[in-house]
C-alpha cells in the first residue's frame, strides 16, 4: 500500500504541464503523442458507424468555417510565441446526420457537428461560435485533463476502499458513498464546468480573430436556452455552467475578444 501511495503521489506531482494558450499549468499527464492516436482511431470508428453528410451546402460551410477557426488558432499561438504548438493537430470537420443539437472536437482537432444543431446555430456566426468553443476544448487539452482526473479519481477510490477495510460494513458503505458524492460534486463537476467556461472564453476570441461577429455567441446561447425549454439541472449538479451564466459571461467578454482579435490580426 505504501508503494501505491508513492506511485499515486508521483503521478499527481507529474500530471502538470503548461498550455501555451492560457499560459498556465494544467492537470494533464498525457502528451499529444499519447493522446492523439487514440482520439484519431475513435474518430475514425465513429464516422464508420454514423451517416456522414458529404458535399452538401451545410457540410461545405462547416468545413469552410472550421478552416477559418483553425487558421485563427494558429495565429493565436504565433502571437503567444508558440508557432509549432499545433504541428501535430490534424484538423477534420464532418457533419453527421443526427437530430441531436450537439457538436464536439476530439483531441488533435477531429470535429463533428450533428445536423440537428444547425437550426439553433441559424447563421455563419452561430456556427463559428459553436466551432470556436469546440476547437478551444482541443487547444486547451481538456480531453487529456479529463483522463488525468479520471485516473486520479480511480486511484483515490482504491485508497478509500483500502483504508476503510477495517470499518463495519454499514459505516464503510456510508463513508464510500460520501466520498463518491463528494468527489463528483466537489471535484469532477466543477472541473467540467471550469472547462466549459474556458472554452467559451477562448472560443469567443477565436471566432473574433477569424473575422466572425462575437456578439452572436450570447444570442446563440439564448436560442440554446429557449430550445431546452428552460429544463436543466441545478448548476452544482451539472457538467456545464447554467445557460444564464454563459450568456452573461459571453456578453461581458465581447469587448475583450474584439480587442484581442484586433491585436493579433494587426501583426
Amino acid at each position: 500500500m505504501r508503494t501505491f501511495f508513492l506511485l499515486l503521489f508521483v503521478f499527481l506531482l507529474s500530471a502538470c504541464k503548461v498550455n501555451q494558450l492560457p499560459g498556465k499549468k494544467t492537470f494533464n499527464a498525457f502528451s499529444n503523442k499519447q493522446l492523439f492516436p487514440m482520439a484519431f482511431n475513435q474518430y475514425s470508428n465513429f464516422l464508420k458507424e454514423h451517416t456522414v453528410l458529404e458535399n452538401t451546402p451545410e457540410q461545405r460551410e462547416i468545413v469552410e468555417i472550421g478552416e477559418q477557426i483553425a487558421r485563427a488558432a494558429q495565429a493565436y499561438y504565433e502571437f503567444k510565441g508558440a508557432p509549432e504548438y499545433l504541428k501535430d493537430y490534424a484538423w477534420e470537420y464532418n457533419l453527421v446526420k443526427d437530430p441531436q443539437k450537439n457538436a464536439w472536437c476530439m483531441p488533435g482537432g477531429k470535429i463533428v457537428f450533428y445536423s440537428g444543431i444547425l437550426a439553433v446555430a441559424q447563421n455563419r456566426d452561430g456556427i463559428a461560435a459553436i466551432m470556436g468553443h469546440e476547437v478551444a476544448h482541443a487547444l486547451l487539452d481538456h480531453g487529456g485533463q479529463r483522463m488525468t482526473l479520471s485516473l486520479a479519481q480511480q486511484g483515490l477510490n482504491l485508497v478509500a476502499l483500502k483504508t476503510t477495510e477495517s470499518q463495519p460494513e454499514k459505516k464503510r458503505k456510508a463513508i464510500l458513498t460520501a466520498y463518491g458524492i463528494g468527489s463528483t460534486v466537489g471535484a469532477v463537476l466543477p472541473f467540467s464546468r471550469k472547462h466549459e467556461t474556458e472554452a467559451d472564453r477562448i472560443g469567443l476570441e477565436l471566432m473574433a480573430i477569424a473575422g466572425f461577429n462575437p456578439e452572436e455567441a450570447p444570442k446563440l446561447w439564448e436560442r440554446m436556452k429557449k430550445n431546452s425549454g428552460g429544463k436543466s439541472p441545478p448548476e452544482i449538479l451539472s457538467t456545464h455552467p447554467s445557460n444564464e451564466r454563459r450568456i452573461n459571461n459571453l456578453s461581458e467578454w465581447i469587448s475583450e475578444a474584439k480587442k484581442r482579435a484586433k491585436e493579433i490580426n494587426k501583426n
